[in-house]
């Protein structure tokens, strides 16, 4: 975890970012709203009901406010160096939500209903949590007072990566809302990767830096979904 420790405006992996995640989101549209959508199912044996298209727009409108908040924490709130081999898988991950869902939407034929406006009130509910977090502790760590300290405030007093959780509930809500429960996959494959690879990693290197800081924090708070674990 050193890229932690390395400051950078990494603007050219900034760009590549940029550029393919549009392309993802471009592709997203072609497969919901164009020919894409036809051409899959044709290749699946499947039904591509395109009628259904709040769902569908809803899919991506979601899409779209992820992009501009991956934006906005990559120009504002990213201080670290980012690798160039992460300027590749970063947009690659992120397509499995703009193309994975997408797909997943393909063979659903219902309306709207109660679950899927749960579905949209979970997002909305992650992105505030997951940005708004992050916009808390930016602003807290530009205080030269609170600097080398470390952050335990906002919303990170109920959750030591609170804003890994609401990743969770953002990318839950987009589950829900393709209306496929295969979609369910998606966010249990994210909750492994948290919990077995990326909370492990990050937490071995806010050790190291902040030490018994560090521990007596972690002995008061939960470390990934407030109030449980």
């Amino acid at each position: 975890m050193d890229l932690y420790g390395q400051k950078s405006k990494s603007i050219p992996q900034k760009i590549i970012i940029f550029i393919l995640e549009i392309f993802f989101i471009c592709l997203s549209w072609w497969i919901l709203f164009q020919e894409g959508g036809n051409l899959i199912a044709h290749q699946l044996g499947i039904t591509n009901y395109f009628l259904s298209t709040d769902r569908r727009m809803f899919l991506f409108i979601f899409s779209i406010i992820i992009f501009f908040r991956i934006a906005i924490m990559m120009l504002f709130f990213l201080k670290r160096k980012i690798p160039w081999a992460e300027s590749v898988s970063v947009p690659i991950a992120f397509a499995l939500y703009y193309l994975g869902f997408s797909l997943l939407v393909i063979p659903v034929n219902q309306s709207i209903g109660f679950l899927d406006y749960l579905g949209i009130f979970i997002f909305i509910a992650g992105s505030f949590i997951n940005t708004y977090s992050e916009f808390l502790r930016n602003n807290w760590k530009k205080n030269p007072v609170n600097k080398g300290k470390l952050y335990i405030k906002g919303f990170f007093k109920y959750s030591m990566h609170i804003n890994y959780f609401g990743d969770l509930l953002w990318v839950s809500g987009y589950a829900i809302l393709t209306g496929n429960w295969y979609s369910v996959f998606i966010p249990i494959f994210l909750i492994c990767f948290f919990i077995f690879y990326n909370i492990p990693k990050l937490d071995q290197y806010l050790e190291t830096k902040y030490g018994k800081d560090f521990e007596e924090y972690s002995k008061k708070t939960k470390k990934f979904i407030p109030f449980i674990y």
